[in-house]
């Protein structure tokens, strides 16, 4: 078994470069693997490994990035290690809207789990699923609405079209993205805005199902594809093609073929591609009968 720690914190970090590679050396020490992307602006991920060795890791990440606590946490459970490898990315921004966002400018506007549901029960409330339409098609909260935009980069020219006078409920994975939305709202001049404490993970971690107001699963990037109540794993998988998540109902159509294409990307693939996919599946089925695993089994299984 292993656990699955996600975790973010908006404060200014320097010496990036050095940062990385005592990180980077740490995870590989302690056999951690996952995504740690670090920024001027902050820090975000998600990692993986045994209990003790995370439990270690998280201590030496704090110190190294000089952190009391993180701004958000999350852990889940696994039965097999979910991510391929250990990575340490530095980037621009851990949110790319264009703006760095730092502790200070940022006001507690975090509604609790258990509160969620009265929230976006009103119905004057404008439920927001800041997430990418894959995400949102595999799972969301009963009257959400989502901006379809495939780059978050984007996203400001949707908030832009938004009444300021209507009261926002914004959500994602685990709540990221809505800090740097909510406060992009804020400068806007709109006054009722409202983020998920923890994102979707901490809601399905804390809100019973037969209370819920969440429908279908949760997608997450790591090899579980997606996430039920009480965060175990869904019965999603990934498409060798375009790699999307893919639900056992897509998994009938003629469209889908294993490792190769699903309803999606079918139509949109060469015919040199499909072969191409089909080589590849063909060695990840040898290397399950010899015991082995493929490298692309590996990194989604």
């Amino acid at each position: 078994m292993f656990d699955v720690f996600g975790f973010y914190k908006f404060k200014k970090l320097t010496t990036l470069k050095k940062n990385k590679v005592l990180l980077q050396d740490y995870l590989i020490k302690k056999n951690i693997r996952g995504t740690i992307i670090i920024a001027s602006e902050g820090v975000n991920a998600t990692i993986s490994g045994k209990a003790s060795d995370l439990k270690s890791t998280i201590t030496k990440i704090k110190k190294i990035l000089n952190f009391k606590k993180f701004d958000s946490e999350n852990i889940s459970k696994s039965k097999f290690q979910p991510f391929h490898k250990p990575k340490v990315k530095i980037k621009k921004e851990v949110v790319p809207m264009g703006f760095s966002l730092s502790s200070k400018n940022k006001k507690d506007n975090h509604v609790d789990p258990k509160k969620w549901n009265k929230l976006i029960g009103d119905k004057e409330t404008l439920v927001l699923d800041s997430r990418k339409p894959f995400e949102y098609n595999v799972g969301t909260f009963k009257r959400s609405v989502n901006p379809d935009v495939d780059n978050f980069r984007e996203f400001p020219k949707y908030l832009n079209k938004l009444k300021k006078t209507k009261p926002i409920a914004m959500f994602c994975t685990g709540g990221i993205r809505c800090e740097k939305a909510s406060v992009f709202l804020e400068k806007k001049g709109f006054k009722n805005v409202y983020q998920l404490k923890g994102g979707i993970l901490n809601y399905l971690k804390n809100v019973k199902k037969k209370e819920s107001l969440w429908n279908g699963e949760c997608f997450v990037f790591d090899n579980r594809i997606s996430v039920n109540h009480g965060l175990v794993t869904g019965t999603y998988s990934m498409c060798g093609g375009c790699r999307k998540p893919v639900s056992s109902k897509d998994k009938k159509s003629k469209k889908y073929e294993e490792g190769v294409s699903c309803i999606t990307c079918h139509d949109n693939l060469t015919q040199t591609q499909k072969e191409r996919f089909r080589m590849r599946q063909k060695q990840i089925n040898l290397a399950k009968k010899s015991g082995s695993k493929h490298i692309f089994q590996k990194e989604f299984k």
